[in-house]
C-alpha cells in the first residue's frame, strides 16, 4: 500500500477520534448561560465601571439573575443607568424594583492655596499616590485633596477636573454619574458619594482633617477643629463629632442650615443653596422727648 496513503488514513483515524473525544467533552463540561444575562446585560450602558461592585456590566447582569432568583433586587443599583436602567432590568427578570436615592460625587476638602498654604514645590510625577508616597504633598496637611488628579483620570464621564486657582478637585454635578470611580482612586478617600438631596441642596462638612484643633488650625485655616458647635446647635441630632471631626448625616439633615452659621471655622458648605438675604437692620429706636418739668406749684398764700 502507498505510503502517503497510509499517512492519510492515519491522520484521519486521529482526527476523528480527537473529534468524538472533543464532542464529548463539549457536551459533559458545557457551560449554560441564563438567556436573561444576556438580555440584561443589552440594556446596560456598558460603562464598565466598577460602580456597581461588579467586575463590568456582565458581571452585574449575572448578579441581578442570580438575585432575581432569590426573590428581590435590593442592593443592586446600575449608578451610570441610574432609576431609568434598572427598571429595565427589573422588567426582565419580571421584579419590582425600589426606587435609588439619586447620589453625586463630594469632594470634601476647602483647602484652597488661601486657606492651606504650600509649604514645598512638588517636581514629579503629578499623581495623588506618588505625592503620598514622598510625602504630604504640598502643603502641611496630611488629610486633604493633593490635587494630583488620579480621580480625573479615572472618570469616563469627564465630571471631575482640578480647579488651578485652589489646586483642588471639583465636580461637574450634571455629569457625574456616582459610579464611584474617583471614590476608590482617591488615596486619602476625600470623595464622597452622597445623596443629591431635595433640589440638588445638601450641607456637607468640607473637610476630613481628624488632627486636633490648635494643629489643624495651622494647617488649614478652614479646617474643621471640632469644636462641637455644629452639633449643639442641630435640632435633628443630624451631626456627629468622631475623631475631632463633624460629619452631617444626610439622612437627618433638614437643611435648616443653623450648623453653618455655627461653625466658627466656615468648614461646613451650604451647596445649591440660594444666597441669603442679608438681614434687615432693625431701625433705631427714637428717643423718647425729654419730659418737660412740671410747673412749679404756687406757693400757698401767707395767711394774712
Amino acid at each position: 500500500m502507498n505510503v502517503i496513503l497510509i499517512a492519510v488514513i492515519i491522520l484521519g483515524v486521529v482526527g476523528l477520534v480527537s473529534a468524538v473525544m472533543l464532542y464529548a467533552a463539549s457536551k459533559k463540561f458545557a457551560v449554560v448561560e441564563d438567556e436573561r444575562i444576556g438580555k440584561v446585560a443589552e440594556v446596560l450602558p456598558q460603562a464598565n465601571c466598577g460602580g456597581c461592585g461588579y467586575p463590568g456590566c456582565s458581571g452585574f447582569a449575572a448578579a441581578c439573575v442570580k438575585a432575581a432568583d432569590g426573590g428581590s433586587l435590593e442592593g443592586k443599583l446600575c449608578p451610570v443607568g441610574g432609576q431609568a436602567v434598572m427598571e429595565k432590568v427589573a422588567g426582565i427578570l419580571g421584579m419590582a424594583v425600589e426606587k435609588a436615592v439619586p447620589k453625586v460625587a463630594v469632594v470634601r476638602c476647602n483647602g484652597t492655596c488661601a486657606n492651606r498654604p504650600r509649604v514645598v514645590e512638588f517636581d514629579g510625577v503629578r499623581s495623588c499616590r506618588v505625592q503620598l508616597l514622598s510625602g504630604t504633598g504640598e502643603t502641611a496637611c496630611a488629610f486633604g485633596c493633593l490635587g494630583g488628579g488620579d480621580c480625573v483620570s479615572v472618570c469616563q464621564f469627564g465630571a471631575i477636573s482640578i480647579n488651578p486657582e485652589t489646586g483642588i478637585a471639583e465636580v461637574d454635578e450634571k455629569r457625574c454619574t456616582a459610579c464611584g470611580a474617583c471614590v476608590k482612586a482617591c488615596p486619602r478617600k476625600v470623595i464622597e458619594l452622597r445623596p443629591k438631596g431635595p433640589m440638588s441642596h445638601r450641607m456637607v462638612v468640607l473637610c476630613v482633617n481628624r488632627d486636633k484643633g490648635a494643629v489643624a488650625n495651622k494647617v488649614c485655616k478652614a479646617s474643621c477643629i471640632g469644636c462641637g458647635k455644629c452639633v449643639k446647635t442641630c435640632q435633628f441630632e443630624a451631626i456627629t463629632l468622631n475623631n475631632n471631626l463633624a460629619y452631617i448625616d444626610p439622612a437627618k439633615c433638614k437643611l435648616c442650615r443653623k450648623c453653618e452659621e455655627a461653625c466658627p471655622k466656615g468648614a461646613i458648605h451650604a451647596i445649591n443653596f440660594p444666597p441669603r438675604k442679608p438681614k434687615a437692620e432693625k431701625p433705631a429706636v427714637a428717643a423718647a422727648p425729654a419730659q418737660k418739668a412740671a410747673p412749679a406749684v404756687a406757693e400757698e398764700k401767707k395767711e394774712a
